[in-house]
Protein backbone atom coordinates (compact mmCIF):
# COMPACT_ATOMS: atom_id res chain seq x y z
CA UNK A 1 0.00 0.00 0.00
CA UNK A 2 1.41 3.65 -0.90
CA UNK A 3 2.10 5.95 1.92
CA UNK A 4 -0.29 8.21 1.85
CA UNK A 5 2.42 10.93 3.01
CA UNK A 6 5.01 10.14 -0.09
CA UNK A 7 1.72 10.78 -2.12
CA UNK A 8 1.31 14.16 -1.10
CA UNK A 9 4.38 14.79 -1.41
CA UNK A 10 4.43 13.52 -5.01
CA UNK A 11 1.05 15.38 -6.17
CA UNK A 12 2.88 18.84 -4.55
CA UNK A 13 6.06 18.29 -6.26
CA UNK A 14 4.33 17.79 -9.41
CA UNK A 15 2.55 20.86 -8.81
CA UNK A 16 5.24 22.89 -8.03
CA UNK A 17 7.19 21.34 -11.53
CA UNK A 18 3.64 22.79 -13.58
CA UNK A 19 5.20 26.35 -13.16
CA UNK A 20 7.97 27.73 -15.71
CA UNK A 21 8.97 31.02 -17.24
CA UNK A 22 6.12 29.40 -20.19
CA UNK A 23 3.55 29.52 -17.42
CA UNK A 24 4.47 31.50 -14.64
CA UNK A 25 1.18 31.63 -13.15
CA UNK A 26 -1.74 29.21 -13.68
CA UNK A 27 -5.36 28.64 -11.95
CA UNK A 28 -6.11 25.77 -9.69
CA UNK A 29 -8.02 23.92 -12.51
CA UNK A 30 -4.82 24.13 -15.21
CA UNK A 31 -3.19 22.64 -12.46
CA UNK A 32 -5.54 20.15 -12.44
CA UNK A 33 -5.61 19.73 -16.09
CA UNK A 34 -1.65 19.71 -16.14
CA UNK A 35 -1.49 17.10 -13.32
CA UNK A 36 -4.18 15.24 -13.79
CA UNK A 37 -5.62 15.39 -10.08
CA UNK A 38 -8.87 16.43 -9.64
CA UNK A 39 -9.48 20.38 -9.36
CA UNK A 40 -10.71 19.78 -5.03
CA UNK A 41 -7.41 18.36 -4.48
CA UNK A 42 -5.10 20.43 -6.48
CA UNK A 43 -6.73 23.36 -5.06
CA UNK A 44 -6.50 21.81 -1.39
CA UNK A 45 -2.76 21.09 -2.16
CA UNK A 46 -2.18 24.59 -3.67
CA UNK A 47 -3.56 26.38 -0.48
CA UNK A 48 -1.37 24.28 1.39
CA UNK A 49 1.43 25.19 -0.58
CA UNK A 50 0.92 28.87 -0.03
CA UNK A 51 0.68 28.60 3.27
CA UNK A 52 4.28 27.16 3.85
CA UNK A 53 5.25 29.91 0.97
CA UNK A 54 5.95 28.09 -1.77
CA UNK A 55 3.60 29.57 -3.85
CA UNK A 56 1.51 33.00 -3.64
CA UNK A 57 -1.93 33.71 -4.72
CA UNK A 58 -2.63 36.74 -6.84
CA UNK A 59 -5.50 38.50 -4.94
CA UNK A 60 -7.39 39.81 -8.50
CA UNK A 61 -7.16 36.76 -10.56
CA UNK A 62 -7.17 33.86 -7.51
CA UNK A 63 -4.23 32.37 -10.34
CA UNK A 64 -1.38 30.96 -8.35
CA UNK A 65 2.44 31.61 -8.68
CA UNK A 66 6.14 30.66 -7.46
CA UNK A 67 6.80 31.77 -3.49
CA UNK A 68 9.84 33.08 -2.04
CA UNK A 69 10.34 29.86 -0.67
CA UNK A 70 12.36 27.62 -3.89
CA UNK A 71 14.38 31.36 -3.58
CA UNK A 72 15.47 30.68 -0.14
CA UNK A 73 16.84 26.89 -0.98
CA UNK A 74 18.76 28.40 -4.50
CA UNK A 75 20.56 30.60 -2.32
CA UNK A 76 21.50 27.67 -0.30
CA UNK A 77 22.58 25.48 -3.53
CA UNK A 78 24.11 28.25 -4.94
CA UNK A 79 26.19 28.88 -1.89
CA UNK A 80 26.95 25.24 -1.49
CA UNK A 81 27.99 24.82 -5.73
CA UNK A 82 30.25 27.97 -4.84
CA UNK A 83 32.42 26.68 -1.98
CA UNK A 84 32.81 23.30 -3.66
CA UNK A 85 33.85 25.19 -7.05
CA UNK A 86 36.05 27.17 -4.44
CA UNK A 87 37.74 24.45 -2.48
CA UNK A 88 38.47 21.95 -5.39
CA UNK A 89 41.70 22.96 -6.18
CA UNK A 90 42.74 22.89 -2.35
CA UNK A 91 41.09 19.59 -2.10
CA UNK A 92 43.06 18.47 -4.91
CA UNK A 93 46.34 19.71 -3.70
CA UNK A 94 45.48 18.00 -0.53
CA UNK A 95 44.96 14.74 -2.29
CA UNK A 96 48.27 15.00 -4.08
CA UNK A 97 50.16 15.90 -1.24
CA UNK A 98 48.76 13.36 1.08
CA UNK A 99 47.20 10.12 -1.13
CA UNK A 100 44.36 10.12 1.52
CA UNK A 101 40.85 10.90 1.06
CA UNK A 102 39.58 14.15 1.01
CA UNK A 103 36.51 15.47 2.00
CA UNK A 104 34.61 19.13 2.35
CA UNK A 105 31.38 19.11 4.62
CA UNK A 106 28.91 21.92 5.11
CA UNK A 107 26.34 22.44 8.29
CA UNK A 108 23.35 21.47 7.76
CA UNK A 109 21.11 21.59 10.56
CA UNK A 110 21.94 19.89 13.58
CA UNK A 111 23.94 17.41 10.74
CA UNK A 112 26.94 18.09 8.37
CA UNK A 113 27.14 17.01 4.25
CA UNK A 114 29.38 15.86 2.42
CA UNK A 115 29.51 18.13 -0.85
CA UNK A 116 32.76 17.27 -2.11
CA UNK A 117 35.01 14.55 -2.11
CA UNK A 118 38.34 12.93 -3.78
CA UNK A 119 38.68 8.92 -2.41
CA UNK A 120 42.24 7.66 -1.66
CA UNK A 121 44.10 5.29 -4.41
CA UNK A 122 45.00 3.31 -1.26
CA UNK A 123 43.40 -0.32 -1.80
CA UNK A 124 42.10 0.48 2.00
CA UNK A 125 40.64 3.64 2.31
CA UNK A 126 37.58 4.96 4.06
CA UNK A 127 34.74 4.95 1.33
CA UNK A 128 31.76 7.45 1.66
CA UNK A 129 30.38 9.22 -1.09
CA UNK A 130 28.69 13.60 -1.61
CA UNK A 131 25.61 13.83 -0.34
CA UNK A 132 25.73 11.63 2.56
CA UNK A 133 24.67 13.02 6.06
CA UNK A 134 26.83 12.93 9.16
CA UNK A 135 26.39 13.74 12.72
CA UNK A 136 28.43 16.66 14.33
CA UNK A 137 29.69 15.01 17.45
CA UNK A 138 31.54 12.14 16.14
CA UNK A 139 34.31 12.51 13.56
CA UNK A 140 36.68 15.34 13.38
CA UNK A 141 34.34 17.46 10.65
CA UNK A 142 31.72 17.47 12.93
CA UNK A 143 34.04 18.63 15.54
CA UNK A 144 35.45 21.63 13.64
CA UNK A 145 32.55 22.94 12.51
CA UNK A 146 30.97 22.82 15.65
CA UNK A 147 33.46 24.19 17.40
CA UNK A 148 33.52 27.23 15.33
CA UNK A 149 30.18 27.75 15.37
CA UNK A 150 28.35 31.18 17.10
CA UNK A 151 28.11 30.42 21.08
CA UNK A 152 24.07 30.25 20.70
CA UNK A 153 24.26 28.40 18.04
CA UNK A 154 26.56 25.69 19.26
CA UNK A 155 24.80 25.66 22.42
CA UNK A 156 21.23 25.14 20.79
CA UNK A 157 22.37 22.24 19.22
CA UNK A 158 24.35 20.62 21.68
CA UNK A 159 21.00 21.02 24.01
CA UNK A 160 18.77 19.19 20.96
CA UNK A 161 21.83 16.70 20.28
CA UNK A 162 21.24 12.83 21.23
CA UNK A 163 25.00 11.69 21.47
CA UNK A 164 24.75 8.54 19.83
CA UNK A 165 27.68 5.84 20.23
CA UNK A 166 28.85 4.78 16.60
CA UNK A 167 31.68 2.86 18.13
CA UNK A 168 32.71 2.55 21.53
CA UNK A 169 35.33 5.77 21.08
CA UNK A 170 32.50 8.10 19.90
CA UNK A 171 32.02 11.17 22.70
CA UNK A 172 28.90 10.25 24.18
CA UNK A 173 29.33 12.47 27.74
CA UNK A 174 28.30 16.04 27.02
CA UNK A 175 30.85 17.97 29.06
CA UNK A 176 33.51 15.49 27.29
CA UNK A 177 32.05 16.75 24.26
CA UNK A 178 32.64 20.40 25.42
CA UNK A 179 36.09 20.49 26.38
CA UNK A 180 36.76 18.64 22.96
CA UNK A 181 35.04 21.86 21.21
CA UNK A 182 37.26 24.00 23.19
CA UNK A 183 40.24 22.45 22.65
CA UNK A 184 39.65 22.26 18.60
CA UNK A 185 38.66 26.14 19.14
CA UNK A 186 41.88 26.98 20.22
CA UNK A 187 44.19 24.72 17.97
CA UNK A 188 42.04 25.75 15.04
CA UNK A 189 41.59 21.94 14.07
CA UNK A 190 40.17 18.67 15.22
CA UNK A 191 41.14 15.17 15.17
CA UNK A 192 39.67 11.62 15.97
CA UNK A 193 40.56 8.24 15.95
CA UNK A 194 37.82 5.41 15.91
CA UNK A 195 34.57 8.05 16.68
CA UNK A 196 32.77 7.35 13.52
CA UNK A 197 34.47 4.47 12.01
CA UNK A 198 36.24 1.91 14.44
CA UNK A 199 39.51 1.80 12.57
CA UNK A 200 39.06 5.34 10.65
CA UNK A 201 41.27 8.44 11.77
CA UNK A 202 40.75 11.86 10.25
CA UNK A 203 41.58 15.45 11.27
CA UNK A 204 39.86 18.74 10.13
CA UNK A 205 39.75 22.28 9.87
CA UNK A 206 37.02 25.11 9.62
CA UNK A 207 36.59 27.11 6.33
CA UNK A 208 35.26 30.29 7.57
CA UNK A 209 33.96 33.38 5.95
CA UNK A 210 34.92 37.04 6.22
CA UNK A 211 32.72 37.71 9.38
CA UNK A 212 34.64 34.69 10.45
CA UNK A 213 30.88 32.04 10.70
CA UNK A 214 32.14 28.56 10.18
CA UNK A 215 30.91 27.30 6.53
CA UNK A 216 32.28 24.20 5.94
CA UNK A 217 35.16 21.90 7.19
CA UNK A 218 37.62 20.44 5.03
CA UNK A 219 38.91 17.12 6.00
CA UNK A 220 41.69 14.40 5.56
CA UNK A 221 40.57 10.57 6.28
CA UNK A 222 42.12 7.14 5.98
CA UNK A 223 43.03 3.76 8.32
CA UNK A 224 43.90 4.54 11.76
CA UNK A 225 46.82 2.70 10.73
CA UNK A 226 48.21 5.23 8.00
CA UNK A 227 47.76 8.21 11.03
CA UNK A 228 50.50 8.24 13.55
CA UNK A 229 51.90 10.77 14.88
CA UNK A 230 54.14 11.71 12.09
CA UNK A 231 51.81 11.48 8.91
CA UNK A 232 49.13 13.59 11.63
CA UNK A 233 51.66 16.38 12.09
CA UNK A 234 51.63 16.74 8.30
CA UNK A 235 48.15 16.19 7.71
CA UNK A 236 47.39 18.99 10.47
CA UNK A 237 49.70 21.39 8.74
CA UNK A 238 48.80 21.07 5.45
CA UNK A 239 44.96 20.70 6.09
CA UNK A 240 44.78 23.67 8.44
CA UNK A 241 46.66 26.04 5.39
CA UNK A 242 44.49 24.98 2.65
CA UNK A 243 41.15 25.59 5.22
Amino acid sequence: MADPKNTLLNHAITILDCFSLQQPELGVREVARLTGLSPSTAGRLMAALKDLGMLKQNPLTRTYHLGTKPLEWAGVVSATLDIRTKALPYMEDLFHKTNETISLYVPEGNDRLCVERIESSYHVRIVNWVGRRLPLHAGSAGKAILAFMPPARQAAILASLALKPFTEKTIINLEDLRRELEETRRQGYAVSHGEWVLEASGVAAPVLNRQQDVIAALCISGPSQRFDDEHLNVFIKEVTAAA
